[in-house]
C-alpha cells in the first residue's frame, strides 16, 4: 500500500529540513526522486542520504527557463515527472517584518518563490500528467496561510494563501485527467527531524495537543499517502498537518 514503484518525483527545496524527509520517504516507497535545491551541494547531500533512487536537480524555481530546462533534463534522465512536491518556500533573505514596515522588494521575495516558483513547476509538469492520465501535485503550505499571526510573516502567509487558492482551481481543472492537487499546511516544525524542544520553542510546543513539534518524517509520510494510487479520490484539499492545533 502507498507504493510509488516506477514513479518519478520532483521535490523542490529538498536540500534541507522538511524537503529531505519528503525525498527520503518517496524513495523508500520506490519512486525515483529528482532532488531540487537552489544550492547544488545541499541537493547532492540529500541524494547521498538516499542512494540509487535519487539524483540532484539544482535550479532556481523562480526562473521559468531554468524550471523548463530542469524538467526536460529529469525526463531524459528518469522519465516524465509523475509526482511534484512544491516544498521550496523560504526565500533567501527572509526577515520578520510587520507589513506596515515591509517594502515592495520584500513582498516580491515571497510572491516570487511561493506563487511564481510553484506555478512555474506546476505548469511545467501538468500537461504531461494530464496527457498520461495520472499525476500528483502536492503543495507544502503553512498554517500561516489562514491564521493571522503577530510574527512579522504577513507576506509569507499571504503567498501561501495565494498558492492554496490556485491549487483548488488546478484540482478541479485536471480531476478528470487523473491528476490530483492538494496542499499540506504545516504547523510548528522541529529541526533536523528531532522532537527535542529548545528553550525558544518550548512554550509553543506546549500548546500543540500531541505535545511535540512536527518532523520531516511526519511530512514525508503524509506526502507518500497523497502521492499514492490510494489517494485518487482526494483532491482540491488543504490538509492541516499540525499535531491537532486549531486554525482560526
Amino acid at each position: 500500500m502507498f507504493e510509488a514503484d516506477g514513479r518519478v518525483a520532483l521535490v523542490t527545496g529538498a536540500g534541507q529540513g522538511v524537503g529531505v524527509g519528503i525525498a527520503q520517504a518517496l524513495a523508500r516507497q520506490g519512486a525515483t526522486v529528482a532532488v531540487n535545491d537552489l544550492v547544488a551541494e545541499r541537493a547532492e547531500a540529500t541524494v547521498a542520504s538516499i542512494g540509487g533512487r535519487a539524483f540532484a536537480a539544482p535550479f532556481d524555481v523562480t526562473d521559468r527557463n531554468a524550471v523548463d530546462a530542469a524538467v526536460a533534463h529529469i525526463t531524459n534522465e528518469a522519465g516524465p515527472v509523475d509526482i511534484l512536491v512544491n516544498n521550496a518556500g523560504v526565500p533567501v533573505g527572509m526577515d520578520l517584518v510587520p507589513f506596515r514596515d515591509a517594502t515592495p522588494d520584500q513582498w516580491r521575495l515571497y510572491i516570487d518563490l511561493n506563487m511564481y516558483g510553484s506555478m512555474h513547476c506546476i505548469q511545467a509538469v501538468l500537461g504531461g500528467m494530464c496527457d498520461r492520465g495520472w499525476g500528483r501535485i502536492i503543495q507544502i503550505s503553512s498554517g500561516a496561510g489562514r491564521a493571522g499571526l503577530n510574527l512579522g510573516i504577513s507576506m509569507y502567509g499571504a503567498s501561501k494563501s495565494g498558492i492554496e487558492g490556485l491549487l483548488r482551481h488546478v484540482a478541479v481543472e485536471s480531476a478528470r485527467q487523473g491528476v490530483t492537487a492538494n496542499c499540506l499546511a504545516l504547523g510548528m516544525m522541529g529541526h533536523a527531524g528531532s522532537d527535542v524542544d529548545d528553550a525558544a520553542t518550548a512554550p509553543l510546543t506546549r500548546s500543540i495537543p500531541v505535545g511535540r513539534l512536527g518532523t520531516p518524517d511526519d511530512v514525508g509520510a503524509a506526502v507518500v499517502f497523497l502521492a499514492s494510487d490510494e489517494a485518487s479520490w482526494l483532491t482540491g484539499q488543504t490538509i492541516d498537518l499540525n499535531g491537532g492545533s486549531v486554525q482560526h
